[in-house]
């Protein structure tokens, strides 16, 4: 194994799925692909599909880099009414994937999945129905059941979009202390206190960070005291200030996504901060480009720095390998990943290449353990 290989995995869909949208994406995929990942070239290899599974479209690794966490994506499973979560033994020497087990994650359309840094819990957010569900791990990796299941209420103004809950993601803040769930259906960055003895999430002292109506929040990211919030149907991103001692948030700065002239509809999806904490970038979905920001170290502001193609249509989950030098992007609608190199200086990304993958989703690096 060379020093400069590592591997990625990446989530994709399989079968039919209805978005929020209405639209209805018809997914190529068969399960969960692998590629070695040169980090001095950016060249991707193509290793094969390491596990056939039901619309794996979210992945997450554990600290420990033993097991892999996929959430099948799904409206109905074992003849209920949600979808599932299926969990992964990674194997050291051959990087392959060995099924474990699958829970029901007690909402529909699953599309996040996140691991604690204490790597005891695993939490799941259900798109659809708008709902959070946390599981234990247990000692062989597996998934226990639920320890607690949490149903966001309520609506915005955007008719189509947002007549109900869509829980989008979850984040931890620097020490684990607080998880942070954007429900895109009721304009809220949803606040939690995390009890990892007793696997729960308690809502906060202040229970939500009401953004602007109809923003519908997707994603976050925190670096130092700030909070990188991108909106998908305002397409803009907002910076938060994070009060870590009460766990609350004051918006200091909304700035767009969209930048040249552009006639048409556009989505934002992901959003993702360098190692250093110099660069931001965000996905946007139509326009279907990439946004890149400088992060002012000071004042937690973003500056606009550059928007190039995303090499492809619909830039779903993106990227950045752990040496800060290179962003790999999902193109869901076009079976392509696209690795772009980044200038250390400006932030600028450059496109190197795109290879093949049926109906891409999400992307996750894996250094094979020592």
């Amino acid at each position: 194994m060379h020093d400069n290989l590592i591997y990625i995995y990446v989530g994709s869909y399989t079968q039919p799925i209805r978005f929020g949208t209405g639209q209805i994406l018809y997914g190529k995929g068969k399960g969960i692909y692998r590629f070695k990942f040169n980090i001095e070239t950016g060249e991707l290899t193509d290793d094969g599909l390491v596990a056939e599974a039901a619309n794996p479209s979210f992945l997450t690794i554990d600290p420990s880099g033993k097991h892999l966490y996929a959430v099948n994506e799904l409206k109905e499973y074992k003849g209920m009414a949600c979808g599932s979560v299926s969990s992964y033994k990674i194997d050291n020497e051959t990087m392959d994937l060995e099924y474990l087990n699958t829970r029901p994650t007690g909402g529909t359309d699953p599309c996040h999945v996140e691991i604690n840094k204490e790597n005891s819990h695993v939490f799941v957010s259900n798109f659809m129905s708008g709902s959070v569900c946390v599981f234990p791990i247990d000692k062989d990796g597996s998934l226990c059941e639920a320890s607690c299941f949490i149903q966001h209420e309520g609506s915005s103004i955007n008719k189509l979009r947002q007549s109900s809950p869509h829980a989008h993601s979850l984040t931890f803040d620097a020490d684990n202390k607080r998880a942070f769930v954007p429900d895109l259906g009721i304009d809220k960055l949803m606040i939690y206190e995390t009890d990892f003895v007793n696997g729960k999430l308690i809502p906060g002292k202040t229970p939500w960070f009401k953004v602007k109506p109809g923003a519908g929040p997707r994603h976050c990211e925190f670096y130092g005291d700030y909070c990188y919030l991108i909106n998908e149907l305002l397409c803009s991103i907002s910076v938060l200030f994070y009060d870590s001692e009460n766990g609350t948030f004051k918006e200091v700065q909304e700035i767009t996504t969209l930048y040249g002239s552009f006639e048409g509809d556009n989505i934002c999806a992901d959003i993702h901060i360098t190692p250093d904490g110099r660069f931001l970038y965000g996905s946007n979905r139509g326009h279907n480009s990439i946004v890149t920001y400088s992060i002012d170290k000071k004042t937690g502001m973003l500056s606009f720095v550059d928007s190039i193609p995303c090499g492809g249509e619909t830039p779903r989950n993106f990227a950045i390998d752990p040496t800060g030098r290179f962003v790999l992007v999902c193109n869901q609608d076009t079976d392509n990943i696209c690795v772009f190199s980044i200038d250390s200086e400006t932030g600028r990304l450059t496109q190197l290449s795109d290879y093949a993958v049926p109906t891409p989703v999400c992307v996750k690096f894996y250094r094979k353990k020592a």
